[in-house]
């Protein structure tokens, strides 16, 4: 690999990073979530089985899929059930699904499988333990599991185009864990090193989920098409993702959990900076490059949504990509600081679509220099920040202004400004976006409205001597502590803040949803309303009894089967 630098990395600035536009551009890259975990269990040669596959001929029952890593057992424990169409809803409200899942922490006994068929079908309504690590639920796709299970039956293959087209057999509407309903708290594992990293706990369970999938549909076509049945070919197979449906129970997350974000976030920019601060590339990495792009292309070609946003933002996309193969034709990428060029064409030449594409793809032929940043993407010490009341008031309104000034000068009173209010639904207890002026919610109000926030503590302080200190202020202000505290670590965390407002009129909040979703590895984002998306997990992955160290990473750009 080339590793001749420049002395100085320089990552992009936060102001332009942290834009809602941008955040809801970004797409995977080597540091996402599901590619961390397909690596690692390829590199420690973890084993799986299927202990348990008791479903009947209704596709009713159980199953047990168990990944051994070199220290610590996972299962994930399936149900089946045979839904009736009318209660299949994608909908946090919903009652039933298609199936229901847990992770369970080592190996269940007959005891625990008993235990959890009583509360994993129930979901919500349920308790779970502390050797559940997750719980989870998905419906089928009904279209395309008719259309295999038919094809499969009858002897046949199901039809390439419209696996391409939809991705996946089942979708997941919910994937709990960290102490969600009685599963064990993250504080229970975060010690191992599989499951430190962001989210591990649910890639495993999706993987494992995504091949429970795969199996049921076979076994439901072998119901229907006895001996004639023909197996489900591989090469097909990988090509079915794992489907999700995510509302506005996610967006907050990024507000909630400002180091952590930043984690996500300055791992990626500190990738992207090291890439560029190459001077030269070698021949075999800019072939690398140009041919991760082809089959990039061809994974945008399937990519479809109807939103009118998303289709504006697709149609840029393809005129980005021509715009990109023009380059890559008067360019051959070796010489002159390579990569460094391309990101800044692409700044003045591509949308956001575009240019966050080419961000993340410089980055494939550079796993050695890059893939290590994984280990930065944690976060175990925001819930201890503690603020200092040491500080003085006037180094306090200079973070301020450091990561809000853009908000200083905002109408906050003007209704455009604060037209929506954050709230969390009684029903659920999940997160909602209203309309401040029309529904009677602003005294529920929850604190997901940084920028406003900071404005009007930024104001407050003011009024007080800058040698003042922090603990003063907040002794008659406590209403401000929590910008307070916000602010004091964005001094770790300058890719902590949103640079947009989160309660304007035209705020969207599936910005929000596909910057988290992005770092999971999601794609083909398709959102259905400005609160929620689908999107595609896992497609183009090797499945267990096939992962090797040289499938487990670049699977999810997809190469034509031949």
């Amino acid at each position: 690999m080339n590793t001749r630098v420049q002395t100085e990395n320089v990552r992009r600035d936060p102001a332009m990073v942290m834009r809602l536009s941008r955040l809801g551009s970004l797409h995977q890259c080597r540091l996402s979530f599901m590619r961390q975990l397909t690596r690692r269990m390829a590199q420690e040669n973890w084993s799986f089985s299927r202990p348990a596959f008791e479903i009947d001929e209704h596709g009713v029952g159980h199953a047990v899929y168990t990944a051994q890593g070199p220290d610590h057992a996972y299962s994930l424990v399936a149900f089946a059930h045979d839904l009736p169409p009318e209660k299949r809803s994608d909908r946090v409200i919903a009652e039933a699904w298609d199936a229901t899942f847990a992770l369970f922490d080592g190996i269940p006994t007959a005891d625990d499988i008993h235990r959890l068929s009583q509360n994993v079908p129930v979901q919500e309504a349920g308790r779970v333990s502390e050797s559940e690590l997750s719980l989870s639920r998905a419906n089928r796709s009904v279209r395309l599991w008719a259309h295999v299970v038919d094809r499969l039956a009858a002897g046949q293959q199901p039809d390439l185009e419209q696996i391409y087209q939809v991705g996946y057999l089942m979708r997941t509407t919910a994937v709990y864990g960290s102490g969600k309903f009685g599963a064990a708290d993250r504080e229970k594992t975060a010690s191992r090193p599989e499951v430190n990293g962001p989210f591990q706990t649910e890639m495993l369970s999706v993987y494992l989920t995504r091949t429970f999938v795969r199996d049921l549909v076979q076994h439901m076509a072998q119901v229907k098409g006895g001996d004639q049945t023909a197996q489900l070919d591989p090469q097909i197979a990988s090509w079915l993702g794992i489907g999700n449906s995510t509302g506005l129970g996610m967006a907050p997350f990024i507000v909630n959990h400002p180091i952590l974000f930043n984690n996500w976030i300055m791992a990626r920019e500190e990738a992207i900076a090291r890439v560029r601060s190459l001077l030269t590339a070698s021949e075999d990495e800019a072939r690398q490059f140009r041919g991760i792009y082809d089959r990039s292309k061809l994974s945008m070609s399937w990519w479809q949504s109807e939103h009118p946003v998303q289709r504006d933002k697709l149609a840029a996309l393809n005129n980005d990509l021509q715009a990109i193969s023009g380059y890559l034709d008067r360019d051959d990428l070796t010489q002159n600081q390579p990569w460094d060029r391309l990101i800044l064409w692409s700044q003045s030449a591509l949308s956001e679509e575009g240019q966050e594409l080419l961000a993340s793809l410089i980055l494939e032929p550079y796993g050695e220099l890059v893939d290590g940043l994984s280990c930065c993407m944690a976060d175990s010490n925001s819930s201890a920040h503690v603020i200092d009341g040491s500080m003085s008031v006037g180094a306090a309104r200079d973070l301020i202004s450091n990561s809000f000034g853009w908000a200083l000068d905002l109408d906050w009173n003007a209704a455009e400004n604060c037209a929506r209010a954050w709230y969390v639904s009684e029903e659920k207890l999940e997160p909602r976006l209203g309309e401040r002026f029309e529904e009677p919610i602003a005294g529920y109000e929850q604190p997901l409205a940084p920028a406003r926030d900071a404005a009007m503590a930024f104001k407050a302080l003011a009024e007080w001597d800058t040698r003042s200190s922090v603990a003063e202020f907040l002794l008659r202000h406590p209403e401000h502590r929590h910008t307070l505290r916000r602010a004091q670590m964005s001094r770790v965390a300058p890719y902590g803040e949103i640079h947009d407002n989160t309660i304007s009129a035209t705020v969207l909040p599936i910005d929000m949803l596909r910057a988290k979703l992005s770092f999971f590895g999601a794609t083909h984002f398709d959102p259905r309303s400005d609160r929620w998306v689908r999107i595609c997990m896992y497609s183009g992955a090797p499945y267990p009894d096939e992962l090797t160290p040289e499938n487990a990473d670049l699977w999810v750009y997809p190469e034509l089967p031949q």
